[in-house]
């Protein structure tokens, strides 16, 4: 996307991450004692044990949106806090985001690789289905009890070449 870019994670860059995702959240929902431990301690809870941060700049407006891939197994990855400040609303900065996130993912060779929402994010939502997510029970029924606000659980599916 002209005039996106991504950036990995640095501390230098941690503060943008827990405000994006502290924004959205506060908006929506309340930030549970989960969110506030991870969006306090980025490197810690996500970096240090396996995970990725991203990142994505736009031109003029500097960082507007974050997402992390949290690890929660040996191979299993959870697609978690992705943010786009509204100031980028409408830029594709989300989708590009997600786009990366997933071919990092897919180099981690993560398997299964999740997510956890709530039916009130219906944009998050309809982009995660564009971009090769499915409801999944089953994630539902492993991982949904992390969150209170969870009612949504889904699996991200390669597709078919």
């Amino acid at each position: 996307m002209p005039g996106l870019r991504i950036h990995e994670f640095s501390d230098a860059l941690a503060h943008h991450f827990h405000d994006i995702n502290a924004e959205w959240i506060n908006a929506m929902f309340k930030l549970e004692a989960t969110d506030r431990e991870v969006l306090e301690n980025p490197r810690a809870k996500i970096v240090d044990p396996g995970g990725v941060i991203l990142f994505v700049e736009a031109h003029g407006l500097g960082i507007v949106g974050t997402c992390a891939l949290q690890k929660t197994g040996e191979r299993s990855f959870e697609l978690t806090k992705m943010g786009v400040r509204e100031s980028a609303r409408g830029l594709k900065a989300g989708e590009f985001l997600l786009e990366a996130m997933i071919a990092r993912a897919m180099q981690l060779e993560a398997e299964p690789l999740y997510l956890l929402s709530n039916a009130k994010c219906a944009a998050a939502i309809h982009l995660y289905e564009k971009l090769g997510f499915e409801h999944d029970a089953g994630i539902m029924a492993d991982y949904g009890a992390r969150y209170a606000r969870c009612d949504v659980a889904m699996r991200y599916r390669a597709p078919a070449n």
